[in-house]
């Protein structure tokens, strides 16, 4: 008797592992410290709500688009059917921007989990610190080499393993959870002066919008990978499950975050949250059941960033095999190995990474940096999958599709206008090499270089010259 074939491709457990492994990576182990130094409880409920909304309309907007339209795939075909091949490159390069930018993020905070363990790995921008990231860089950009397919699976298994310390966490603080503290200062004003003592002054409308505003950047970068199932709808077993994949695992995240991120105000003071090393839920859960639950809680963090370092190695090589296929990025960037993987891709992005992880011994706010910059580049992507939906939505005036289209769009731009506009301005600096490889792959497929394109490329290589001027006379600092 034949054993039925099993159907080849990536199943709805590991799409909706690929989600939650690729947004959960180093942000929610430091989301207590970052939220302390900006907002009290009241104004963080509101910011998630808002962001939960914003975001929740991007997962439907993917979702209607991964069902509705089957032959795309990959935010950038998005973008490219919706509003033509420049605005595919302009969504593609930001996407694979954005993606391995996260990888040098993960990579900084990474070893500060290490230097729980090993005080020399604690400062973050050492030799020692670069050698042993690079080591583990290359070792799963190898590993995605050999099979995206298999590197999938593997990242079912290690999401697993993230989970596990968080709920954890999760139920020892709610146990020492006390509503006295968390309602303390609800709703007030907070800043810190240069010695980082807590300064809480009656709340003002002016006063919670600030503090709002403050906690957006970092929300929407713990949320950065909601589009992992969309980008791999090509490679599931049922296009069908990319779209559910995406539902399920937003909701999953937004409840995670909100649990985590709220139930340290319930048990020490904000100026405390504000004083704890980096990252803090490690330090945190120290002071709850002492040294073992300080490591245990790095020995977390460490698989957490492993399995979204995995993913963020298969993602944007993900983007960039599809732009070769959509003839926006020249054939060697969509060339395939025996094992079905864009090799050639992969080792020009992990050498991308390696030259940024040297980049650390420069600097002390690389993981700040890394993962603002990340957080902006996407938002490009973002805005133009909220537009290409609204679009539809308009064409087939059906108001359950313009509603996500039009809030995604309207939650982004504003956000990042709000929250990190510079950083928006230094990411057409890196259009620039983009620019030079769409030429290419115009010619390559002999195809014309439209009027518009020209224009639209001229403007945003002024804009990144006057963003190089600002980087060197410090108007932009990083």
């Amino acid at each position: 008797m034949n054993t039925p074939n099993k159907t080849p491709g990536i199943a709805l457990p590991a799409l909706v592992a690929l989600v939650i492994s690729s947004a959960i990576g180093a942000g929610i182990f430091d989301l207590p410290t970052t939220f302390a130094k900006v907002a009290t409880p009241g104004p963080v409920m509101v910011a998630w709500l808002i962001t939960g909304l914003g975001i929740l309309m991007l997962a439907l907007s993917l979702k209607h688009l991964v069902l509705d339209k089957p032959e795309l795939t990959g935010v950038a075909d998005y973008a490219r059917a919706g509003f033509g091949d420049f605005a595919g490159f302009l969504s593609g390069w930001g996407y694979w921007l954005s993606a391995w930018l996260g990888n040098v993020a993960f990579a900084s905070i990474m070893m500060s989990a290490f230097g729980y363990f090993f005080p020399s790995l604690k400062s973050g921008n050492s030799i020692s610190v670069i050698v042993f990231a690079s080591i583990i860089s290359w070792g799963l950009t190898l590993l995605v080499t050999r099979g995206v397919e298999a590197a999938a699976v593997i990242n079912t298994v290690v999401t697993i393993c993230k989970l596990i310390p968080l709920f954890a966490f999760a139920i020892v603080a709610l146990v020492s959870f006390k509503a006295g503290i968390f309602t303390a200062h609800f709703w007030v004003n907070f800043s810190t002066n240069i010695h980082n003592q807590a300064i809480f002054t009656p709340a003002t409308t002016a006063g919670i919008i600030a503090q709002i505003k403050g906690c957006i950047l970092s929300m929407m970068w713990v949320f950065v990978g909601i589009e992992g199932a969309a980008m791999m709808a090509g490679r599931a077993q049922k296009k069908s499950d990319a779209g559910r994949a995406t539902i399920i695992g937003l909701l999953s995240l937004l409840t995670l975050y909100v649990v985590i991120s709220l139930l340290p105000y319930g048990y020490l003071t904000q100026n405390q949250l504000l004083k704890l090393h980096h990252p803090a839920l490690v330090y945190l859960f120290k002071t709850l059941v002492g040294d073992l639950g300080g490591a245990f809680i790095s020995i977390g963090l460490i698989i957490s960033i492993m399995g979204s370092w995995l993913s963020w190695t298969m993602l944007p090589v993900e983007a960039t095999s599809l732009m070769a296929k959509q003839k926006l990025l020249p054939q060697w960037f969509g060339k395939l190995n025996q094992a079905n993987a864009p090799a050639n891709s992969l080792w020009l992005t992990q050498i991308l990474v390696q030259i940024f992880l040297i980049s650390l011994i420069f600097t002390t706010e690389a993981y700040n940096f890394a993962y603002s910059l990340c957080t902006a580049a996407i938002v490009v992507c973002y805005v133009l999958v909220g537009a290409y939906e609204l679009k539809l939505g308009l064409q087939q005036r059906r108001l359950r599709i313009i509603i996500p289209g039009l809030i995604t769009c309207l939650f982004e731009i504003t956000a990042i206008m709000l929250a990190g506009w510079q950083l928006l301005w230094l990411c057409t600096i890196a259009y620039l090499l983009g620019f030079i490889l769409y030429i290419r792959a115009k010619k390559e497929h002999h195809q014309t270089i439209k009027h518009y394109e020209w224009f639209g490329m001229g403007l945003i290589s002024i804009i990144a010259v006057f963003a190089i001027i600002a980087l060197f006379t410090g108007s932009i600092t990083i």
